[in-house]
C-alpha cells in the first residue's frame, strides 16, 4: 500500500443551485440518450485532466495548490448554450472570458513550477472550457439525436468561482476531495 495511487483531477465547480440544473440535464442524457458517464463527477469545468498521483505526493499537491489559490481572486464564470464534440461529447459551453483562461495557464505553470509535473496535454492542444453533460458512453446515433434537441437550446447561467477543487476518483465515481478557497482582492471587501 506504500506506493498506492489515485486519479486526481483539478476544476472550478459552479455554485449547488447550478450543479443541482446540470446534473438534472445529465439525468436527461443518462435517461432519455442512454449517457450515464457524466453523472459521474459533480457538473465542473475542468483546469487540470485527469493524472494518477502516489497518495504520498498529494499532501505536497494540497500544499501547492492551497498557495496558488491563496493568491488568486475570485474567478467570474459564464455560461450559454450548448456545444459538442462530434460523435461523442455534448457539453454546456463556458465563455472563454480572460479570468478564465488565465487561471488555467497560471495553474498548469504554477504546478509546473513547485512540483515539475508537466501535462502534455496542456502543451499539445488549447484549453477549450466546457461543463460536460453527456460524453464517452454517448453512442453516435444518440448523439444525432440529443445533439438536434440540444443545439439551439437556451442556457444561460453567471456566478463566480470562488475556490479551486481537487476532486479523487473512488474507483465508482470522482469525489471532492479538497477545497482551495480563492483569497486575493477579498480582503477590501470584508470591511
Amino acid at each position: 500500500m506504500e506506493n498506492a495511487s489515485r486519479l486526481y483531477f483539478i476544476a472550478l465547480l459552479p455554485p449547488a443551485d447550478i450543479q443541482e440544473e446540470v446534473t438534472q440535464i445529465k439525468r436527461d442524457f443518462a435517461d432519455n440518450y442512454g449517457s450515464r458517464a457524466a453523472l459521474k463527477s459533480p457538473p465542473h469545468v475542468t483546469l487540470q485532466p485527469p493524472f494518477e498521483r502516489s497518495i504520498d505526493e498529494v499532501s505536497r499537491l494540497k500544499a501547492c495548490l492551497r498557495e496558488f489559490a491563496t493568491g488568486y481572486a475570485p474567478v467570474p464564470m459564464k455560461l450559454s448554450g450548448f456545444g459538442a464534440f462530434p460523435p461523442r461529447v455534448i457539453y454546456v459551453d463556458v465563455m472563454k472570458t480572460p479570468e478564465l483562461m488565465a487561471i488555467q495557464a497560471s495553474l498548469a505553470a504554477h504546478l509546473e513550477a513547485n512540483l515539475g509535473w508537466v501535462d502534455p496535454r496542456n502543451r499539445s492542444r488549447p484549453f477549450a472550457p466546457h461543463m460536460t453533460v453527456a460524453f464517452r458512453d454517448l453512442k453516435r446515433e444518440a448523439f444525432k439525436k440529443a445533439w438536434s434537441q440540444y443545439r439551439d437550446r437556451s442556457i444561460s447561467y453567471e456566478f463566480t468561482a470562488t475556490h479551486l477543487t481537487l476532486l479523487h476518483h473512488n474507483s465508482r465515481c470522482w469525489e471532492i476531495e479538497t477545497e482551495f478557497p480563492f483569497f486575493r482582492g477579498l480582503e477590501r471587501t470584508r470591511h
